[in-house]
């Protein structure tokens, strides 16, 4: 597998994305998913410039963080609270935060650790019930709760379309997203990022507003 080919094709469309809604292809940070690839392959791709790692399992994260050098973490995953202790200390973004219960923790750890943590709040705009994120009406609530804690900045949201081949349903998927980070962006400026997109469907969230994708499969699979 050639992971320098890989990542200069993902490198290339994510600028093509970008040109076309005539937006900065720099504006848009690649995170690398480095769930499913070894040590050795991600410690390739840093070398090849990735800055960006992403880890859904804090047990993964905790094996890869000590090993990998020169990268700035991103949890993504769904959270477990009895973790969060484990996953504040090294990640710069944590992705998938959705419930108070898990913001008073990171909050907690982030005092003990004498930092201010970078959160999204995950949002759940196709209503599947496998996975997780608020739903729209709970987003008020919890961007006041969030914000009402001295160790968390809300950065921002995040989501996961469906997988399926409609792409009309995908897109209006990130489009809800980006129309409701603009919304509450005149309340809270600091909520800049869109987590959205992966390897099936990053090129339709960076024409809908994707300031992160989360790519692993394209650039460890060559998919």
């Amino acid at each position: 597998m050639d992971l320098s080919e890989n990542l200069k094709n993902v490198k290339l469309r994510i600028e093509n994305a970008a040109k076309r809604v005539k937006r900065d292809p720099n504006s848009i940070k690649l995170v690398v998913v480095a769930k499913e690839a070894d040590i050795e392959s991600v410690k390739q791709v840093i070398e090849l410039g990735v800055q960006d790692l992403a880890e859904n399992y804090a047990q993964q994260l905790l094996q890869k963080y000590p090993l990998i050098k020169n990268a700035q973490w991103h949890f993504i995953g769904r959270i477990q609270t009895n973790k969060i202790k484990y996953i504040v200390p090294i990640c710069e973004y944590i992705h998938s935060v959705c419930r108070k219960e898990e913001l008073i923790l990171i909050d907690k750890f982030a005092s003990l650790h004498r930092k201010i943590q970078k959160v999204l709040i995950e949002v759940n705009i196709s209503h599947e019930q496998t996975k997780s994120g608020v739903d729209q009406s709970q987003l008020q609530e919890i961007l006041e709760f969030g914000s009402s804690l001295k160790n968390i900045r809300i950065m921002g949201f995040m989501t996961m379309a469906p997988f399926t081949e409609d792409f009309g349903q995908i897109r209006a998927i990130f489009k809800e997203l980006r129309r409701l980070r603009d919304f509450y962006q005149r309340q809270y400026p600091e909520l800049e990022h869109l987590s959205m997109g992966m390897t099936n469907d990053f090129e339709i969230a960076i024409e809908e507003g994707a300031t992160m994708v989360r790519i692993g499969r394209a650039i460890f699979r060559g998919e």
